[in-house]
């Protein structure tokens, strides 16, 4: 299977107006980075494949295709929440006011619902006053939704509105949507510039070394597990279970376990656990209880789907698979096989799922922010569309969207993260071989 090859940015035209963005280090026309990105093969493999991309870098041009005086700009935020959004929302409007003198902003009211005729709540005008504040507060001051909307309504409002660029923050769903809206504006000839900004804790959107809000969430998933391991500490043979976030991919449970190192078993998406057998997960910290006698286990909300064969599935308004609660099926699984054993055991169960996602961004994630935010802004500015803002390492590129909705990014077996979080843990490399 060969992967797509990453296709050139989409520019709008020539730039031909002077950028008031002061600065003595504008990226010059043609600057590109070139990295290898590792792309999973799929569940039927434990290989990963490289593929070489150039990607254009992000960053203020000297010259741009917009006339700042003329221009509006709208913003809307989509999906769940995340540790962040009202930063970007913030550095968005500063950098486009300040730096360059948009002197309309608008704000798209609760997620893409937000362009429909009967939209939930109206657009609101965004200023430097307005944002003062905002950057202290966990979710989004313009609110959110989940589903699609028909690129045609969200087109159609743009030009009725005289908006010229679109900034949408939200994940994988929100970005399919920021592409369709794109090729939409594209097929009717329209000057409308479409940027999408990666927002997820999941950290799961290909080309994005770190989204933000995802540093925060692991500090506060952190946390949790620290009064779990003190609850499996105060109880003879205590057995704590940590349910946390991460639908297709399990970086947030590795992150927090190798950030913790007081985990004892970590189960994601992407591997596969026999619960019953002898090399099965209950057996296993059957052995653990009896040696030590007291485990954390910390599972995504995504794991172990495949233990609920049979049952009804359900999607979410964006499509998504809605996950049968694998954490409280591991409770009672954990309950059920001490007790048929004759085993004491003390079985608590933390879910924080929301609680995560849903604090203000600490420092680290504060400063990313507002560079995606910036950096998203130059983008628009200078006609870029149809893009993400990417970074890999320290530096941010222009994403083509196409590129994006064509690939995932996935723990593998034998991926770094994955490897470390078996040494962390000591546990096998997955259960029931």
């Amino acid at each position: 299977m060969t992967d797509p090859p990453v296709p050139p940015v989409t520019s709008l035209g020539p730039c031909t107006v002077a950028s008031p963005v002061r600065t003595t280090r504008f990226v010059p026309d043609g600057a590109a980075l070139r990295l290898p990105v590792e792309v999973g093969l799929g569940e039927d493999t434990d290989g990963v494949r490289a593929i070489e991309a150039l990607l254009e870098r992000a960053g203020a041009r000297e010259r741009i295709h917009f006339d700042p005086a003329r221009s509006h700009a709208a913003i809307v935020t989509c999906g769940g929440l995340c540790p962040g959004i009202n930063n970007v929302i913030r550095s968005l409007v500063l950098q486009l006011h300040h730096g360059y003198g948009v002197p309309r902003i608008t704000g798209v009211r609760h997620g893409y619902a937000g362009f429909r005729p009967d939209a939930p709540a109206p657009p609101v005008p965004l200023t430097p006053r307005g944002v003062d504040g905002i950057q202290l507060i966990g979710g989004t001051v313009l609110g959110s939704s989940r589903g699609p909307v028909p690129p045609g309504l969200v087109v159609d409002w743009m030009v009725r509105e005289g908006v010229n660029m679109l900034f949408a923050i939200g994940g994988d769903g929100t970005q399919h949507g920021a592409h369709a809206i794109a090729r939409e504006a594209a097929a009717r000839g329209a000057d409308l510039a479409v940027v999408g900004i990666p927002k997820t804790v999941d950290n799961d959107i290909p080309f994005v070394w770190r989204s933000f809000g995802f540093t925060t969430a692991l500090d506060r998933a952190r946390d949790v597990i620290a009064c779990a391991h003190t609850e499996a500490l105060g109880a003879w043979n205590g057995i704590s279970v940590v349910k946390l976030m991460g639908r297709d991919a399990g970086f947030i449970a590795a992150g927090a376990t190798l950030a913790s190192q007081e985990v004892n078993a970590t189960l994601i998406p992407e591997i596969p656990f026999a619960l019953e057998g002898e090399g099965g997960f209950l057996a296993w910290l059957e052995r653990r209880i009896a040696d030590r006698h007291h485990a954390v286990v910390v599972v995504a909300e995504g794991a172990g789907q495949e233990h609920f064969a049979g049952t009804r599935q359900e999607f979410d308004a964006s499509g998504n698979r809605r996950h049968h609660d694998i954490g409280v099926l591991l409770r009672e699984r954990i309950r059920d096989h001490f007790a048929a054993r004759g085993i004491p055991a003390s079985v608590r169960y933390l879910d924080p799922s929301y609680y995560i996602r849903s604090v203000p961004a600490e420092s680290d994630d504060a400063l990313l922010c507002d560079q995606f935010a910036r950096a998203a802004a130059h983008a628009a500015m200078a006609g870029r569309t149809d893009v993400l803002i990417g970074q890999w390492y320290s530096v941010f590129v222009h994403v083509p969207l196409a590129a994006v909705a064509a690939r995932d990014r996935r723990i593998t077996p034998a991926s770094d993260i994955w490897t470390s979080v078996l040494a962390a843990t000591g546990q096998p490399a997955r259960f029931g071989g």
